[in-house]
């Protein structure tokens, strides 16, 4: 009698979370209408250049998605679309001591987004997402870019995946 009661209780919770469309333990609830993505490379049109950027953030773009739906990836036309480019990329000091030299440099990710939501228009959204982080100003950013770009890009693409997904 407990495993029918157990039993039961299982198929009614996993009808419960299927019967409102496909939903994620991320928190992210995709129609069941959506099926496919399609990601647009993001070119880096900052007037500083850091050449592997664009492809790191292109890349953790597309895995956030592959990783956390059951979303088709395709080339282009996917039903729901992401698109844009690096608007700037720059390390300033910051945190300046009373030697009036800085403790701190902070690198800063500016990155312009354009979602399309091909089933629901009203998700639609174009937005700039900006994320930074500081480095020892004794440290030469060469020695630490391709770490920070990593984390910068890792924060970007949570704050457009909830934006897109969860609505944030």
């Amino acid at each position: 009698m407990r495993k029918l009661v157990a039993s039961l209780l299982l198929l009614t919770s996993c009808l419960a979370i299927t019967g409102c469309g496909v939903y994620s333990f991320t928190g992210a609830s995709i129609s069941p209408e959506i099926k496919t993505i399609s990601i647009a490379s993001f070119p880096n049109q900052a007037s500083l250049v850091q050449p592997s950027l664009s492809q790191v953030f292109t890349e953790k773009l597309k895995d956030k998605f592959v990783s956390q739906t059951n979303l088709t990836q395709i080339n282009s036309s996917g039903d729901i679309s992401f698109e844009g480019y690096i608007s700037d990329y720059n390390s300033q000091p910051t945190a300046i001591q009373g030697n009036e030299q800085a403790a701190l440099n902070r690198l800063t990710i500016t990155v312009k987004v354009k979602f399309i939501n091909t089933k629901d228009e009203k998700q639609n959204f174009e937005s700039s997402f900006s994320r930074f982080a500081d480095y020892d100003s004794k440290q030469n950013l060469s020695t630490v870019e391709n770490q920070l770009i990593s984390e910068i890009c890792t924060q970007l693409v949570d704050d457009i995946f909830n934006k897109a997904m969860i609505n944030w």
